[in-house]
Formats: structure tokens, C-alpha cells, sequence
């Protein structure tokens, strides 16, 4: 069985070895400088994983796995731009080091690749799979548009939240799974319990991001906590608190976010003791729980050797570690 590292690391040599053309420079650069950037590579690790779970051999997954990690970047890549955002993982935005109708082109080429990748599918899983993945990516498009429809949307329910990150984040990570399922010739019960176990499993790593950008210490997090308070971007803490708040504390919360100008450190101090005073750091943690436990709940359901399960019992439990 292969663990998730290892699955990582093939990838990672899978992606370096991707031939790109020299010219135009200007189109195929940026791809090689987003792809170069890094990240955890779990979306395509999942692809191998969800394969290896069923067999021994995970060859046929790697390019279908290719293909989720750039499309997944792609996203990325299009995301910063319709969000301004100036960096990604400590470097330049490809939008900022060229600009944004270069990023625009340089992630539509990326999609494309990516169904290069798929295409080199054995023929007779290649449509099921195209559908799979064709679903998935629309669903992604409509969490983004959800996501940016909720910035000027005072009205936003925990519910409707908990939607959107479902879809802009969780269902990638549960085709992936559906896909390595499916490439090693699973059951179509079973391809549909890695999905659920991917899906929940998403939605309870987005929750702990939300989480850890108010508690999470820059050195485990790996990046500069308080942002979502800083914009007062509608997380499960945030919509929570105004769930819950009544009285002078709604006051307090309300006025801090309609402030304009605000000492940064001052502002999440603040509102991290209004999160602590209602106790939103305790039901997040019940909810990433609950979400840990469905997941584990459809891995569980899998009908294969629980030994072949264990890297992916690991996944779920490793949500947890991020805690600090």
C-alpha cells in the first residue's frame, strides 16, 4: 500500500517530467511557474490512493491524477485574479509577476492540458470518468461564483455556507477519490463511498482552515493568521458568532466589521475574544468532528481489506494534527 507521502512524492516527479512548449514564452512560463510553486499535491495523491485501495497498481491513475492537479491549479491561478490576490504560497500571483490577461490565457491552457491527461484514459473507462470530471469542474465554477456572491450578501445562512465549500472545495477531493475508484475497476457502490469520504472529508479540512486563521500558530499554519477576520470573509466562525451573538455583543461585532479604518492586530484581538466569549472555537471543533466521523463512516462502508483503508484512516486523522 502506498501512503500518502509516496503518493505525493510520484507525483511530484510525474509533474516535473511534463514537456511544455518554449514559445510564446508568455503562455507557457507562467504554467510552468504555477505548477513549480508547490502545495501538498493531495488532490492528485487521492487519485493514486483511491486507486491503490482496490489494487496494487496505481500506473493508470497517474495521468488522470495529472490532470486534477492541473486543473486544480488552473482554478487557482483564475481565483487570484477575480480575488486581487498578490500572492500565493509566498510568491508573486501569476496575474502579478505578468498580468491578468496572461494569467487568463495561461489557465485556460492549463485546463486544456489537463484534458490531455485524461484522454490518455484506457478507453473503456474514459467516458465515465470525462463525466465525473466534467461534473465536478462545473460544481467548482459554482462555488467560486458562490464565494463572490457572498461578499456582498449580508444574509448568508451557516447552511448556505456550508454548501458552498462544499462544492468549491470538498467535491474536488471526493472525485478525486471517485476516479482512482473507478480507473481501478471498483464497484460503483464503492467508487460512490469514496466519494462521500472524500466530500466530508473536504468540507471538515476547510472548516479547520477557517479555524486555524483565527488559532493557528504561522508556524504549523503556514501562513499569517487573521486574514479572514481582516476582511471579514464570511467563515463558519464568523457566520456562527453573528448566529449567536445578541445585545451588546452583536453591537461589538457588528461595529468592529463595519470599521473602515482599524488597527489590523487590534481588530482580530477583538473579535477572537468575542469568538471566545461564545464559544466558537468549541462548536467549530464539533463540527469538523461530525464531518471527520461521516467521513470515516463511508470509508468504513468500502468493501475491501481494512488494511488497504489504513492510508486513508490516516488522511482523515491528520486534519486533526493541523490543530496548531
Amino acid at each position: 500500500m502506498y501512503t500518502v507521502e509516496e503518493c505525493q512524492h510520484r507525483i511530484e516527479k510525474e509533474l516535473a517530467a511534463i514537456s511544455l512548449p518554449v514559445n510564446p514564452a508568455n503562455l507557457y512560463d507562467p504554467v510552468r511557474y504555477m505548477m513549480n510553486m508547490g502545495g501538498k499535491r493531495i488532490r492528485p495523491s487521492l487519485v493514486l490512493m483511491g486507486c491503490n485501495i482496490f489494487v496494487d497498481t496505481i500506473e493508470e491513475a497517474v495521468n488522470p491524477a495529472i490532470a486534477i492537479e492541473l486543473f486544480h491549479n488552473f482554478t487557482l491561478m483564475h481565483d487570484d485574479i477575480m480575488d486581487r490576490s498578490e500572492m500565493r504560497r509566498n510568491k508573486l500571483t501569476v496575474h502579478k509577476k505578468w498580468n491578468e490577461s496572461i494569467g487568463i490565457l495561461s489557465g485556460d491552457a492549463m485546463l486544456i492540458k489537463a484534458y490531455e491527461f485524461l484522454n490518455q484514459i484506457p478507453a473503456d473507462r474514459l467516458g465515465e470518468i470525462v463525466n465525473v470530471f466534467n461534473s465536478t469542474a462545473l460544481q467548482v465554477c459554482e462555488g467560486q461564483q458562490y464565494d463572490m456572491d457572498f461578499e456582498s450578501d449580508s444574509g448568508i445562512t451557516i447552511k448556505e455556507y456550508l454548501r458552498m465549500i462544499e462544492l468549491k472545495t470538498a467535491v474536488l477531493l471526493a472525485a478525486s477519490l471517485k476516479i482512482g475508484a473507478l480507473i481501478a475497476g471498483s464497484p460503483a457502490a464503492d467508487a460512490d463511498r469514496l466519494y462521500e469520504f472524500g466530500r466530508n472529508l473536504g468540507i471538515a479540512f476547510q472548516l479547520q482552515d477557517d479555524l486555524l486563521d483565527v488559532y493557528g500558530s504561522i508556524e504549523r499554519f503556514g501562513k499569517q493568521t487573521g486574514n479572514d477576520i481582516v476582511a471579514n470573509k464570511k467563515t463558519f466562525l464568523l457566520l456562527t458568532a453573528l448566529h449567536r451573538a445578541q445585545g451588546e455583543m452583536m453591537e461589538r461585532l457588528t461595529g468592529w466589521m463595519e470599521q473602515k479604518v482599524f488597527e489590523r492586530d487590534e481588530k482580530i484581538k477583538a473579535i477572537t475574544a468575542l469568538y471566545d466569549e461564545l464559544n466558537i472555537r468549541e462548536i467549530t471543533r464539533r463540527e469538523i468532528t461530525f464531518y471527520q466521523e461521516c467521513a470515516s463512516r463511508s470509508l468504513n462502508e468500502v468493501q475491501c481489506d481494512t488494511v488497504r483503508k489504513q492510508p486513508l484512516a490516516h488522511v482523515v486523522r491528520s486534519i486533526t494534527d493541523r490543530e496548531k
